[in-house]
């Protein structure tokens, strides 16, 4: 796929997500069949450039291209200058966010929040635009504000007309957060008003489902996030089965452990043993849900404050279970 000028594996996206979409998340991602991977959403703010999470956010080394880095924040300059930082760091394309629903990034009137303000959303798509003109611009945003207020439309086109040069649309509103169903006609809608591309995003969770919303919204690719966690192989699933109309086997056993523990390996070295193992067991709980036997499992897994530790029960956990090729999901996953 051809993308704002880069050749793409195919046109589906890791959707940016705070506290995941890190470099060990993102490379997982990109070699298990995503196209692209949007960093975690980066502070506007200066003064936060030198600290270490920041650093470790804008951290791209050996990464596959392109590299989109995700900027949030409220005001024009600031965001304009957090767009120039990010590239002169490696960024390749910059993505605005305008749709987180959390409190502390709404109520500071970023991410979704911008919604309600449409004439500062042009002076910020405009002054970032401008900011960095040989980079290209993309936005991610919600439907509206609530369910009165869908302005998906007019937000579209004003990025287009501010020079935006692609659009990611989550299927809620900010006042919806995460609840309920995503719906997908509104970005049908977009879809319909602009040129320029369009990524559908919202309860992506198998590749019958990503079809079903290509189809419905004849978008040009897809945003998935929180259906990857603890499951990065879906990329790989829905590039098959949009390639062949054949639905893949799922991983065998052995495989998935293999692709839990090297994601550890990366954990553990990006972030440093103490922090990695902290960050580890969110991971190793989002692989394990649902397995037959995982609730104790996962139980006893954060109590553990150790790399080997973690380790070490991780191999004990998919070891006595080696015998079956496929693992064993409860009905109710």
């Amino acid at each position: 796929m051809q993308f704002l000028g880069f050749t793409l594996r195919n046109n589906l996206f890791v959707a940016p997500m705070a506290g995941v979409t890190d470099r060990p998340f993102r490379q997982l991602c990109k070699k298990l069949g995503a196209g692209l991977a949007v960093s975690e959403m980066v502070t506007s703010n200066s003064l936060l450039y030198g600290s270490a999470k920041t650093r470790r956010r804008a951290n791209h080394d050996g990464e596959v291209e392109p590299i989109s880095v995700q900027i949030a924040g409220a005001d024009p300059r600031m965001m304009a200058e957090a767009a120039k930082y990010n590239v002169d760091e490696g960024a390749q394309i910059v993505d605005i966010n305008m749709g987180c629903p959390a409190k502390k990034v709404c109520n500071v009137m970023a991410g979704s929040a911008l919604m309600k303000d449409e004439p500062l959303v042009a002076r910020i798509l405009t002054a970032v635009v401008n900011a960095v003109p040989n980079t290209p611009v993309t936005l991610k945003f919600r439907t509206g504000w609530n369910r009165d207020h869908k302005n998906a439309p007019a937000i579209a086109r004003i990025a287009e007309d501010c020079g935006v040069q692609a659009i990611a649309i989550h299927g809620r509103t900010r006042a919806d957060q995460y609840m309920g169903e995503a719906e997908y006609d509104t970005i049908a809608l977009v879809k319909t008003r602009v040129k320029i591309p369009v990524i559908a995003n919202g309860d992506i969770t198998s590749p019958q489902k990503a079809r079903f919303v290509l189809e419905h919204t004849q978008a040009d690719g897809l945003m998935i996030g929180r259906a990857a966690q603890g499951k990065p192989w879906l990329f790989r699933e829905i590039e098959h089965y949009l390639t062949t109309g054949a639905l893949p086997p799922a991983p065998a056993t052995v495989e998935i452990h293999a692709i839990l523990r090297e994601h550890l390996a990366d954990l553990y070295a990006f972030y440093g043993e103490d922090t990695g193992a902290k960050i580890a067991r969110k991971h190793i709980s989002w692989y394990t849900k649902g397995i037959v036997g995982a609730a104790r499992f996962r139980h006893a897994m954060n109590q553990l404050t150790t790399m080997d530790a973690q380790l070490a029960a991780t191999d004990e956990f998919f070891l006595a279970r080696a015998a079956n090729d496929r693992i064993e999901y409860e009905e109710a996953a």
